[in-house]
């Protein structure tokens, strides 16, 4: 078995992280032979909830897993990290305005990037779940100067399964049948899911989207929404945001960058924006088709653009141009 490597979750008292636990310690993330070490991190007044996660994985009676590390103090929980999986952030309250929700997870994410700088592994990789995640990813990145900010990436892999598993019970198939959509740009509802790449494997023959779902009306318009506004349509339902698929999405997310994307498929991730042949501004955390060798993400070059698609990304960067430029004013407060 190989060296445990150490992954630490943050927000590990929370919805998300009770779903997303037990999935990296029996090894669907990082591999059935690679044991690991499991830092926890949250607030203080969540220790006690804390312990009740630590006992019910030990209870999982897990062979993977070496160790469970509860705490409180970054300075534990950044020690020597493979991986972090930052999902803990300030939740938006109430009558909170968006520029209060953005100063507030600047301090946080300022933070943990200077504490992952500190003391992390340099070669530690960085997935930001925590809201606005593109905008909390790119603070980060920038308070941890000595770590690449390749190795810094933000979740839109949700959006991406949404986006896979509306067209599939559209075309009356199983999701794995669809391949390559594309989320573009913010986690929010500006993103852009396009599926102008997409093929869907229909009774064994492979079909653009836009063919094998034959309601071109209906890819440019509810399509979109729906992928758009899930979010808010789980909460309406649940009365609690999504936590099961945002698990599932991390899992696929952290395998991926470990792992490897398969031959011939992409996957979305929010990944640093700069030097992009898409238009894209420099210095955001914008959503891309990528694919991933040797843990190393590239941006798929050279797929063609509509001018529908190119409005639908110039929203989308304009609102993160915005959040960037109002948390980065906070940065510097």
């Amino acid at each position: 078995m190989a060296e445990p490597i150490r992954v630490l979750v943050t927000g590990a008292a929370g919805q998300i992280a009770y779903s997303l636990l037990y999935g990296i310690a029996k090894g669907d993330v990082f591999g059935k032979d690679q044991s690991l070490v499991l830092v926890l991190l949250d607030i203080t007044p969540m220790l006690p909830v804390l312990d009740g996660v630590v006992m019910e994985l030990q209870d999982c009676a897990l062979p993977l897993l070496k160790e469970v590390i509860p705490t409180d103090k970054e300075e534990v929980a950044f020690k020597d990290l493979d991986a972090a999986i930052l999902v803990g952030s300030m939740p938006r309250k109430e009558g909170m305005e968006r520029k209060d929700l953005l100063k507030a997870n600047v301090a946080i994410f300022k933070s943990q990037g200077s504490a992952l700088d500190k003391y992390a592994k340099k070669t530690v990789k960085v997935l930001v779940v925590g809201n606005p995640a593109n905008t909390n990813c790119l603070i980060a990145a920038k308070s941890a100067p000595s770590i690449p900010k390749e190795n810094f990436s933000c979740l839109t892999r949700l959006d991406h399964n949404r986006a896979c598993s509306q067209v599939a019970i559209r075309c009356g198939v199983t999701a794995e049948n669809v391949k390559n959509v594309i989320i573009w740009g913010n986690h929010s509802s500006t993103q852009y899911p396009d599926v102008h790449h997409c093929t869907v494997n229909v009774q064994g023959t492979t079909k653009a989207a836009f063919e094998a779902v034959k309601d071109d009306d209906w890819l440019k318009g509810s399509f979109i929404t729906t992928v758009q506004q899930r979010g808010a349509a789980v909460i309406k339902a649940r009365k609690l945001s999504s936590a099961m698929s945002a698990a599932k999405a991390i899992c696929d997310h952290m395998r991926d960058i470990w792992m490897g994307t398969p031959e011939g498929q992409f996957i979305s991730m929010g990944v640093y924006s700069s030097g992009n042949t898409y238009g894209v501004p420099d210095d955001l955390i914008y959503s891309f088709p990528v694919t991933i060798k040797d843990r190393t993400w590239k941006i798929v070059d050279g797929l063609a653009i509509t001018d529908f698609s190119r409005g639908k990304m110039e929203a989308t960067a304009a609102e993160l141009v915005e959040e960037r430029d109002t948390a980065t004013s906070f940065l510097s407060a």
